[in-house]
């Protein structure tokens, strides 16, 4: 084994890009590949992001989840195939360009022409792909960018034809007109699942007067609007049936209003003559009536832009999408900018489904040549223009500005309008049954997204426009003759070069849309030409299951056999977005869900839980915390967040480094501290170390490597079983406090066994069993930190000949042996004794070294008390530095019992009966407590309270005669520790001992020994009698050769040949000053500073900066 150098010289990220230099010589990621090409197929689809933006945190999260998981699939005997692909479509390639060039809008694209915009759009698609590759590659990730996919490849394309084309033979795509969010800076619709970003703004609010023809009482229709824009285009206003609405008259001015009766306060805009008089006062009530009898009742245009309609028009309608939580209860009705204004007005004959509908507002969102007083403007601009005219009309009523939550676009942050748009559609609504029966059939992480979030979305699912009138996308294979009464759908590039009799090279606008194909009726009926418009990126990245791998066309064995796919894992966003798309479009080919299991991430947020912002700067860069605390740190800091559980996450920098230091430091010192010791051997003249076998290991008699193979154990199953329901979330904290065990509990308590101090024999056994602690714990955590555990594998696999060339490599573990479940707890029992013992020794200011006469440990169970007082009683004494320990099982004895229900818990499943039970569990005495412990169960009110519901609280009983400051204790509901605290004066002397030993220990780390050197250890008195201390050493000599490995000499017999390379003087420790020596030994009459390297340590004594000189006063030299 190579040497291992400390945990503060040890740069994390330098050493990762050694073992990147490693993976790429050993061409590891395709070796892995190659090495489990036999085993079953585990597949897994990897969403296309974009590559005209850089990656960030959110791309970072869901690699590391997808990488995870790959890792675990590969190492449990899968074949696991990662390829990167790329969404090289859509809008945000289409706007860099148009911000590029300087160019906006479709005629503008159509002057420079498509050709030359699509060929600059591919152009720019890969502009990141290098740093995309940098940091993915960076982080750890293995995956596949040399055999990647791009949803502008050819190959991919046409598969994405077939996709439509099945749709469409299966009747489930038509062409029609909608109102859509449409985005009018992008020129493009919005499909619902896209409508997730939304922003407070402020809208006008107006309430306007619609005269009702040929009315006795001269009364208006009262309407509310938050779009002044839209009443141009008023064709109608809608009524709900059953609604009561009141005509009344204003007594003051004697006009007269028809409104909602629940919304007459609305009305408040004709003021009562006295502020004494309230509202319902000022007017007098003429009329009473459901909606219902207002339908048809006509009523004045307000504008002149539709009178050709007047016969079917401005008239009322009745509809129940309409309330009176707002408004007038009157809703004015403009049917292409509306989604129900447009469907009412079809179902009463307003407006004919088949008929072309008007729309006065073009793409850019400017009013179209039909409203000639507002033509050329953007529609949210005139807004001000048209209240003006309303009120020069007479019909306003009242003005104001409302504050309400309004729809963005996620890619422009333009506010959205609703308009009527045509485009193509599959046909969702039909498919929704059957949706929601192939979502039972998947299995997601976590669960609640399943069951609520994404099985909400697929119960309101509307028809989805697949279809775009952009550039830069997959065309839609759809070729029309110019009456429309033939359609050819194309499925293949075969097929459009069989009817077309052109060859076609790429798919792309500019090579496809001059292609005609001949009318099958004849000549005389011309051509069929390609529609216009391509498809959304959605549909693309939907078809991506079939379409990465050119099914039907090729692969057909290898997807018909693993479909659906194993494994998804993106953001929790892509519930509407990526998963939505997927499940749509697998349901309407093969009536099956697209994908098997899904783990859903949350948001990376700023750490002020703002969104993470370029232009505001407020989150550090990924490289840069890589750099600075490397990629495993910033992983298993994601996989131990709240992220990993579908929640948020605060992105905070002291996060990574805290997991360096509390994980990985930890980690490698336990490490480090095994190859110290191994190497120890040989130093010392053993033979080299070689780690026993797993049999010989299992009949080792000691308690601590049983624990830790049985620990070891428990990981493993606990891990495996975990991992198999992808839930990562459970798996990382139980990991870290694996490492914590290992390095806190066995290391720690293990430290002279290791050393050797109990023999070479014992010493090979503990170094075998931390050795392979060490290396199925690198085998287990090699998904989540695939460098530290490539890193540590490397060096232990030297003294293991014939292991693989690297971690990545080995079959995950398996449990080997069986676990003991009554060790695992009798020692995280010891734990918590030590802790309490612990805060004890803390509140009564008495610290460690201080040795203390007696410790009793309060318990009803007797097999916990064997182990605490037989195999595991050495390990608490030496920690606790207690003389004796005493075990009861009695708990009355020193303790009262008290019962407190567990209200967390009870609370949901008791509801009512809760207050009943807690009195009752309160009320429970000590025999009632006891014989509950005993049973495991009591029946409270006829509810069976198990031990989880009922916590039972010890509290100490003071002995009688004795204080606080005497004897004390602490308990945890589970096991109570008690400490005599009184002065003794025969553990005076063994407190001295372990001051010395510590100051000697702290010597050896200050001038930077290792603890394989050999140096010999002198003291001096600097008291007046210098027998005390002498005396003291005397008699704590045994003590003191344990712990140090050596004996320790009077400064008297220093030779003075020694070379001295540490010292420091004492003061007041026990009321005793003294002072330390650290001296090479002496090898002969004279030393050379020209060979000042001391022997074992490697290094010269420059390190120490100390002069060689001894206590004498005579210079080495």
């Amino acid at each position: 084994m190579e040497d291992v150098c400390e945990g503060k010289d040890y740069s994390f990220p330098r050493e990762e890009e050694k073992i990147l230099f490693f993976w790429d010589r050993i061409d590891a990621f395709n070796g892995q590949l190659k090495r489990t090409e036999s085993c079953p197929e585990f597949i897994f689809y990897d969403g296309p992001p974009f590559a005209t933006g850089l990656p960030h945190y959110g791309h970072i999260l869901a690699g590391t989840l997808k990488d995870v998981v790959t890792r675990y699939k590969s190492q449990t005997g899968h074949h696991v195939r990662r390829r990167f692909g790329w969404d090289c479509h859509g809008l945000p390639v289409e706007k860099a360009v148009e911000k590029e060039l300087g160019i906006k809008g479709p005629s503008e694209v159509c002057s420079m022409g498509i050709d030359k915009y699509n060929e600059k759009c591919r152009g720019i698609v890969t502009r990141y792909v290098e740093e995309w590759e940098q940091v993915v590659k960076r982080t750890g990730r293995w995956v596949d960018f040399e055999n990647d996919y791009k949803t502008m490849d050819v190959s991919f394309m046409e598969s994405v034809w077939w996709v439509f084309s099945q749709l469409y033979a299966k009747n489930l795509v038509y062409k029609g007109v909608k109102v859509m969010a449409y985005c009018t800076d992008c020129k493009t619709l919005l499909a619902n699942h896209e409508l997730d970003s939304y922003k407070d703004l402020p809208d006008p609010e107006i309430y306007v007067a619609f005269p009702i023809v040929d009315d006795p009482h001269n009364a208006a229709f009262v309407a509310w609007t938050t779009t002044p824009w839209t009443l141009p285009s008023n064709l109608c206003l809608c009524v709900h049936p059953t609604l009561v609405y009141v005509k009344v008259r204003n007594k003051s001015t004697g006009n007269v209003y028809v409104v909602a009766e629940s919304r007459l306060s609305t009305l408040a805009f004709e003021k009562p003559k006295s502020k004494k008089d309230n509202l319902a006062d000022s007017f007098e009530l003429l009329e009473k009536f459901t909606g219902s009898n207002l339908v048809n009742k006509k009523y004045e245009p307000l504008f002149p832009y539709f009178l050709q309609f007047s016969d079917t028009a401005f008239r009322v309608v009745a509809d129940d999408y309409v309330t009176d939580d707002c408004g007038t209860g009157i809703v004015h009705n403009a049917p292409a900018f509306g989604e129900d204004d447009y469907r009412v007005c079809v179902e009463n004959g307003i407006v004919n489904k088949e008929d072309k509908l008007v729309v006065v507002v073009d793409d850019g969102g400017c009013f179209t040549e039909e409203v000639t007083d507002f033509r050329g403007r953007y529609v949210k601009d005139a807004d001000k223009d048209i209240i003006e005219t309303v009120k020069a009309k007479g019909r306003l009523l009242k003005a104001g500005t409302l504050t309400h939550s309004y729809p963005i676009c996620y890619r422009s942050s333009t506010p959205l309008i609703y308009r009527a748009v045509p485009s193509w559609f599959v046909k969702v609504e039909s498919l929704k049954e059957q949706l929601l029966r192939n979502n039972k059939q998947t299995y997601w992480v976590p669960d609640y997204v399943k069951e609520r979030r994404f099985h909400n979305w697929l119960e309101n699912v509307r028809d989805w426009p697949v279809s775009r009138s952009r550039f830069w996308g997959t065309p839609l294979p759809v070729w029309t003759s110019e009456d429309g009464e033939e359609v050819i759908v194309m499925d293949s590039v075969a097929k459009l070069e069989k009817l077309s009799g052109i060859k076609v090279f790429d798919l792309h606008r500019h090579y496809i849309d001059n292609i005609t194909i001949p009318s099958s009726r004849g000549p005389e009926f011309g051509v069929l030409r390609r529609v216009d418009d391509v498809f959304d990126c959605w549909f693309e990245s939907g078809s991506m299951p079939y379409a990465q791998i050119h099914y039907p066309f090729e692969n057909v064995e290898l997807f018909e056999r693993n479909f659906p796919g194993h494994f998804v894992a993106e953001g929790i966003d892509q519930t509407r977005g990526w998963f939505y798309t997927l499940m749509v479009l697998s349901t309407a080919l093969f009536g099956k869900p697209a994908f098997r299991n899904v783990v859903c991430n949350g948001i990376v947020q700023a750490e002020d839980g703002k969104k993470m912002s370029k232009k505001d700067k407020n989150y550090p860069s990924p490289m840069e915390v890589i750099d600075e605390y490397g990629a495993d740190a910033v992983r298993l800091y994601l996989m131990n967040s709240p992220v990993v559980r579908g929640q948020n996450l605060r992105f905070k920098k002291e996060g990574v480094y805290g997991v360096v230091r509390d994980v990985f430091l930890p980690w490698y010192n336990a490490y480090r501290f095994f190859a110290q010791n191994a190497k120890r051997l040989e130093v010392e003249g053993h033979n080299p170390f070689t780690p026993k076998n797993l049999s010989a290991l299992e009949s080792s008699s000691n308690v601590l490597d049983q624990w830790i193979r049985s620990a070891t154990y428990s990981l493993v199953h606990f891990v495996r079983h975990e991992m198999d329901a992808y839930r990562v979330y459970t798996v990382v904290p139980y990991l870290l406090k694996f490492l914590d065990n290992l390095t806190n509990i066995y290391v720690r308590f293990n430290r002279k066994r290791l050393k050797g101090r109990t023999g070479e024999e014992d010493c090979r056994t503990a170094l075998s069993t931390l050795y392979n602690v060490l290396l199925t714990s690198c085998k287990v955590m090699a998904p989540f930190t695939p460098f530290f555990t490539e890193a540590l594998y490397q060096n232990l696999r030297k003294i293991c000949p014939g292991s693989e060339e690297s971690v990545h490599y080995c079959s995950y573990p398996q449990v080997e042996g069986e676990m003991n479940e009554r060790i695992e707890r009798s020692v995280s029992r010891m734990m918590a004794i030590i802790d309490l013992a612990r805060s004890i020794r803390e509140r009564h200011n008495k610290p460690l070294k201080a040795p203390l006469r007696e410790m009793i440990i309060v318990h009803p169970d007797a097999d916990f008390l064997v182990d605490i007082t037989g195999t595991l009683r050495e390990y608490l004494l030496e920690e606790l530095n207690v003389r004796s320990l005493v075990p009861c099982n009695d708990t009355l004895k020193y303790a009262s019992l008290r019962a407190e229900p567990q209200f967390s818990v009870l609370g949901k499943r008791l509801g009512k009966s809760m207050g009943i039970v807690a009195k009752e569990v309160k009320g429970m005495s000590q025999e009632d407590i006891l014989a509950f412990e005993k049973a495991g169960e009591v029946t409270i009110a006829t509810h069976c309270l198990k031990l989880a519901d009922i916590k039972v609280i010890r509290q100490f009983k003071l002995p009688n005669g004795l204080t606080h400051n005497e004897i004390d204790a602490a308990g945890d509901g589970d096991v109570l520790v008690i400490l005599d605290l009184r002065a003794d004066e025969s553990l005076y002397e063994a407190g001295i001992a372990r001051e010395v030993v510590s100051r000697i220990q702290k010597l050896r780390k200050k001038v930077a020994l290792e603890p394989t050197d050999t140096v010999e250890v002198y003291f001096e008195s600097l008291d007046e009698n210098k027998l005390i201390l002498q005396q003291v050493l005397k008699s704590q000599e045994h003590y003191i050769r344990n712990a140090l490995g050596s004996p320790l000499f009077p400064y008297t017999e220093i030779s003075p040949h020694a070379l001295v390379i540490g010292e420091e003087s004492f003061h007041n420790i026990s009321n005793l000053s003294f002072k330390i020596f650290l001296a090479r030994p002496a090898t002969g009459a004279s030393t050379s500073c020209e060979h000042s390297e001391i022997r074992g340590l490697g290094q010269t004594l420059d390190k120490y900066q100390a002069v060689g000189h001894n206590p004498r006063g005579e210079v080495n030299v």
